[in-house]
Protein backbone atom coordinates (compact mmCIF):
# COMPACT_ATOMS: atom_id res chain seq x y z
CA UNK A 1 0.00 0.00 0.00
CA UNK A 2 1.63 3.73 -0.44
CA UNK A 3 1.52 5.96 1.91
CA UNK A 4 -1.81 7.74 2.76
CA UNK A 5 -3.60 10.10 5.17
CA UNK A 6 -7.41 9.91 6.27
CA UNK A 7 -9.24 13.15 4.56
CA UNK A 8 -11.82 13.26 7.30
CA UNK A 9 -15.41 13.62 6.57
CA UNK A 10 -17.53 17.03 6.49
CA UNK A 11 -17.99 19.90 4.41
CA UNK A 12 -15.80 22.33 2.29
CA UNK A 13 -16.14 25.22 -0.01
CA UNK A 14 -15.63 24.01 -3.67
CA UNK A 15 -15.03 26.21 -6.95
CA UNK A 16 -13.40 30.10 -6.93
CA UNK A 17 -15.55 33.43 -6.93
CA UNK A 18 -12.34 34.60 -8.95
CA UNK A 19 -11.98 31.59 -11.69
CA UNK A 20 -13.52 30.87 -14.50
CA UNK A 21 -16.54 30.61 -15.41
CA UNK A 22 -16.77 26.59 -15.00
CA UNK A 23 -15.04 27.48 -11.24
CA UNK A 24 -18.67 29.01 -10.20
CA UNK A 25 -21.22 29.20 -8.93
CA UNK A 26 -19.13 28.46 -4.99
CA UNK A 27 -20.62 25.77 -3.46
CA UNK A 28 -20.96 23.65 -0.37
CA UNK A 29 -19.89 20.05 -0.88
CA UNK A 30 -20.32 17.15 1.83
CA UNK A 31 -17.63 14.21 1.43
CA UNK A 32 -17.61 11.33 3.48
CA UNK A 33 -13.93 10.07 4.99
CA UNK A 34 -11.60 8.89 2.74
CA UNK A 35 -8.10 8.23 2.11
CA UNK A 36 -5.89 9.94 -0.57
CA UNK A 37 -1.93 8.66 -1.25
CA UNK A 38 0.72 11.06 0.44
CA UNK A 39 2.16 11.16 -3.02
CA UNK A 40 1.39 10.93 -7.19
CA UNK A 41 2.25 7.34 -8.20
CA UNK A 42 6.16 7.07 -8.69
CA UNK A 43 8.04 5.51 -11.34
CA UNK A 44 9.98 3.36 -9.16
CA UNK A 45 5.75 1.96 -7.71
CA UNK A 46 4.22 2.08 -11.81
CA UNK A 47 7.37 -0.05 -12.50
CA UNK A 48 6.22 -2.90 -10.72
CA UNK A 49 2.79 -2.71 -12.20
CA UNK A 50 4.34 -2.37 -15.44
CA UNK A 51 6.25 -5.75 -14.64
CA UNK A 52 3.92 -7.82 -12.84
CA UNK A 53 0.88 -6.88 -14.96
CA UNK A 54 2.43 -7.14 -18.39
CA UNK A 55 1.10 -3.34 -18.89
CA UNK A 56 2.15 -1.65 -21.32
CA UNK A 57 5.32 1.36 -19.93
CA UNK A 58 5.02 5.25 -20.55
CA UNK A 59 6.06 5.64 -23.62
CA UNK A 60 5.00 7.14 -26.92
CA UNK A 61 2.58 5.47 -28.29
CA UNK A 62 -0.26 6.65 -30.76
CA UNK A 63 -0.34 10.35 -30.35
CA UNK A 64 -3.57 12.54 -28.70
CA UNK A 65 -5.98 14.48 -30.20
CA UNK A 66 -4.35 17.59 -28.14
CA UNK A 67 -1.21 17.24 -30.12
CA UNK A 68 -2.33 16.11 -33.22
CA UNK A 69 -4.76 19.12 -33.36
CA UNK A 70 -1.57 21.30 -33.59
CA UNK A 71 0.09 19.84 -36.66
CA UNK A 72 3.89 19.23 -36.96
CA UNK A 73 5.19 21.44 -35.06
CA UNK A 74 3.03 20.69 -32.00
CA UNK A 75 4.08 17.08 -32.85
CA UNK A 76 7.61 17.85 -32.55
CA UNK A 77 7.64 19.76 -29.62
CA UNK A 78 5.60 17.15 -27.74
CA UNK A 79 8.18 14.07 -29.06
CA UNK A 80 11.06 16.39 -27.67
CA UNK A 81 9.59 17.24 -24.66
CA UNK A 82 8.01 13.75 -23.79
CA UNK A 83 11.87 11.78 -24.71
CA UNK A 84 12.98 12.56 -21.29
CA UNK A 85 10.26 10.72 -19.29
CA UNK A 86 10.11 7.27 -22.04
CA UNK A 87 11.30 4.55 -20.83
CA UNK A 88 13.70 1.92 -21.78
CA UNK A 89 10.98 -1.31 -22.25
CA UNK A 90 9.94 -1.36 -18.54
CA UNK A 91 12.84 0.34 -16.67
CA UNK A 92 12.01 3.61 -16.00
CA UNK A 93 14.84 6.49 -16.57
CA UNK A 94 17.04 5.68 -13.47
CA UNK A 95 17.19 9.77 -12.57
CA UNK A 96 13.84 9.62 -12.49
CA UNK A 97 12.65 6.78 -9.95
CA UNK A 98 11.13 9.02 -7.25
CA UNK A 99 9.64 11.40 -10.14
CA UNK A 100 5.90 10.87 -10.32
CA UNK A 101 5.58 8.69 -13.22
CA UNK A 102 4.32 10.29 -16.93
CA UNK A 103 3.25 9.50 -19.67
CA UNK A 104 -0.35 7.86 -18.42
CA UNK A 105 -3.44 8.13 -19.95
CA UNK A 106 -6.99 7.86 -17.92
CA UNK A 107 -7.30 4.30 -18.53
CA UNK A 108 -3.49 3.60 -18.00
CA UNK A 109 -4.38 4.94 -14.05
CA UNK A 110 -7.71 2.96 -14.06
CA UNK A 111 -5.58 -0.34 -15.03
CA UNK A 112 -2.95 0.79 -12.34
CA UNK A 113 -6.14 1.25 -9.78
CA UNK A 114 -7.51 -2.00 -10.46
CA UNK A 115 -3.87 -4.08 -10.19
CA UNK A 116 -3.12 -2.51 -7.12
CA UNK A 117 -6.62 -3.18 -5.94
CA UNK A 118 -5.91 -6.67 -6.36
CA UNK A 119 -2.56 -7.02 -4.80
CA UNK A 120 -3.63 -4.88 -1.56
CA UNK A 121 -7.40 -6.01 -0.69
CA UNK A 122 -7.90 -2.41 -0.81
CA UNK A 123 -10.79 -0.56 -3.27
CA UNK A 124 -8.44 1.63 -4.91
CA UNK A 125 -9.51 4.19 -6.98
CA UNK A 126 -8.91 7.62 -8.49
CA UNK A 127 -10.02 10.37 -6.42
CA UNK A 128 -13.54 12.44 -7.86
CA UNK A 129 -13.05 15.81 -8.55
CA UNK A 130 -14.64 17.08 -5.24
CA UNK A 131 -11.97 14.90 -2.98
CA UNK A 132 -9.22 16.19 -4.67
CA UNK A 133 -10.13 19.92 -4.41
CA UNK A 134 -11.47 19.18 -0.42
CA UNK A 135 -7.76 17.18 0.11
CA UNK A 136 -5.72 20.09 -2.09
CA UNK A 137 -7.55 22.77 0.12
CA UNK A 138 -6.04 21.16 3.31
CA UNK A 139 -9.34 22.36 5.62
CA UNK A 140 -7.68 26.20 4.49
CA UNK A 141 -11.40 28.03 3.40
CA UNK A 142 -11.16 30.05 0.46
CA UNK A 143 -7.11 29.86 -0.40
CA UNK A 144 -6.00 29.64 -3.57
CA UNK A 145 -3.32 27.52 -3.81
CA UNK A 146 -2.96 24.45 -1.20
CA UNK A 147 -0.69 26.89 0.92
CA UNK A 148 -2.67 30.01 0.92
CA UNK A 149 -3.03 33.10 -1.41
CA UNK A 150 0.00 33.49 -2.34
CA UNK A 151 2.05 31.70 -5.90
CA UNK A 152 5.34 30.68 -4.49
CA UNK A 153 8.16 29.19 -6.04
CA UNK A 154 9.33 27.75 -2.87
CA UNK A 155 5.94 25.52 -2.32
CA UNK A 156 5.51 23.78 -5.52
CA UNK A 157 7.42 23.21 -9.12
CA UNK A 158 5.63 25.24 -11.93
CA UNK A 159 7.23 27.45 -14.71
CA UNK A 160 7.66 30.95 -13.27
CA UNK A 161 9.84 31.79 -16.82
CA UNK A 162 8.12 30.06 -20.25
CA UNK A 163 11.69 30.30 -21.72
CA UNK A 164 12.83 27.79 -19.63
CA UNK A 165 10.88 25.57 -20.75
CA UNK A 166 13.35 23.29 -22.62
CA UNK A 167 15.51 23.28 -19.15
CA UNK A 168 12.80 22.37 -17.07
CA UNK A 169 11.20 19.05 -15.90
CA UNK A 170 9.56 16.99 -13.32
CA UNK A 171 11.02 16.69 -9.72
CA UNK A 172 10.90 14.08 -7.34
CA UNK A 173 8.16 13.68 -4.84
CA UNK A 174 8.40 15.67 -1.66
CA UNK A 175 10.42 18.35 -3.42
CA UNK A 176 8.61 20.83 -1.89
CA UNK A 177 6.85 21.12 1.26
CA UNK A 178 3.15 19.18 2.02
CA UNK A 179 0.20 20.93 2.70
CA UNK A 180 -1.53 21.28 5.86
CA UNK A 181 -3.01 17.62 5.29
CA UNK A 182 0.31 16.26 4.76
CA UNK A 183 -0.13 15.71 0.94
CA UNK A 184 2.55 16.54 -1.24
CA UNK A 185 2.66 18.18 -4.37
CA UNK A 186 -1.22 18.79 -5.01
CA UNK A 187 -0.04 21.75 -7.41
CA UNK A 188 2.50 21.45 -9.59
CA UNK A 189 4.95 18.63 -10.96
CA UNK A 190 2.33 16.86 -12.73
CA UNK A 191 -0.76 17.44 -12.95
CA UNK A 192 -3.59 14.26 -12.00
CA UNK A 193 -6.06 12.43 -13.08
CA UNK A 194 -9.49 12.85 -11.59
CA UNK A 195 -11.97 10.23 -11.84
CA UNK A 196 -14.76 12.52 -12.97
CA UNK A 197 -16.21 13.77 -16.66
CA UNK A 198 -16.47 17.43 -17.23
CA UNK A 199 -19.26 19.24 -17.16
CA UNK A 200 -18.45 23.31 -17.89
CA UNK A 201 -21.99 23.73 -15.94
CA UNK A 202 -21.87 20.41 -13.26
CA UNK A 203 -21.58 23.01 -10.24
CA UNK A 204 -24.84 24.25 -10.67
CA UNK A 205 -26.59 20.79 -10.60
CA UNK A 206 -24.24 19.35 -8.31
CA UNK A 207 -25.58 17.35 -5.43
CA UNK A 208 -24.55 18.36 -2.44
CA UNK A 209 -23.19 15.20 -0.59
CA UNK A 210 -20.31 13.25 -2.76
CA UNK A 211 -20.44 14.53 -6.10
CA UNK A 212 -19.16 12.11 -8.19
CA UNK A 213 -19.41 14.01 -11.65
CA UNK A 214 -21.39 13.53 -14.91
CA UNK A 215 -22.72 10.00 -15.98
CA UNK A 216 -20.63 10.38 -18.39
CA UNK A 217 -19.75 13.35 -21.22
CA UNK A 218 -16.90 13.70 -24.06
CA UNK A 219 -13.82 15.20 -21.71
CA UNK A 220 -11.99 14.16 -18.64
CA UNK A 221 -10.15 16.43 -15.74
CA UNK A 222 -7.15 16.97 -14.83
CA UNK A 223 -6.09 18.62 -11.62
CA UNK A 224 -3.32 20.47 -9.95
CA UNK A 225 -0.96 22.22 -12.28
CA UNK A 226 2.56 20.83 -13.31
CA UNK A 227 5.73 21.54 -14.44
CA UNK A 228 5.18 23.33 -17.36
CA UNK A 229 1.98 25.45 -15.78
CA UNK A 230 3.07 28.79 -16.40
CA UNK A 231 -0.31 30.24 -15.74
CA UNK A 232 -0.96 30.73 -12.60
CA UNK A 233 -4.30 29.67 -12.32
CA UNK A 234 -3.45 26.19 -13.55
CA UNK A 235 -2.22 25.90 -9.34
CA UNK A 236 -5.02 26.98 -7.85
CA UNK A 237 -7.19 24.21 -6.18
CA UNK A 238 -10.28 25.20 -7.76
CA UNK A 239 -8.73 24.99 -11.38
CA UNK A 240 -10.28 22.55 -13.58
CA UNK A 241 -8.39 21.40 -16.50
CA UNK A 242 -10.42 19.58 -19.29
CA UNK A 243 -8.73 17.20 -21.67
CA UNK A 244 -9.75 14.70 -24.10
CA UNK A 245 -10.06 11.03 -22.40
CA UNK A 246 -7.37 10.07 -24.76
CA UNK A 247 -4.23 12.52 -23.63
CA UNK A 248 -0.87 12.06 -22.06
CA UNK A 249 1.96 14.32 -21.90
CA UNK A 250 4.93 14.19 -20.08
CA UNK A 251 2.93 16.30 -17.01
CA UNK A 252 0.06 14.20 -16.37
CA UNK A 253 0.19 11.64 -13.44
CA UNK A 254 -1.95 10.45 -11.05
CA UNK A 255 -2.30 9.58 -6.67
CA UNK A 256 -4.44 6.93 -5.86
CA UNK A 257 -7.82 6.85 -3.25
CA UNK A 258 -9.80 4.44 -1.24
Amino acid sequence: MPEAVRIPAGEFVMGAEDGDEDERPVHTVGVDEFHLAVDPVTNREYARFVREAGHRPPAIYELPVVVTAGGRERERAFRQLAAPYVWADTDPPPERADHPVALVRFDDALAYCAWLASQTGQPIRLPTEAEWEKAARGGLVGRRYPWGDDLDANQANYLPDPSLKAMHGSQTVRAHPPNPFGLYGMAGNVWQWVADWYDAAYYAASPPENPQGPASGRLRLVRGGGWLSADPRHLSCAHRHKVPPDTYSYGIGFRVAY
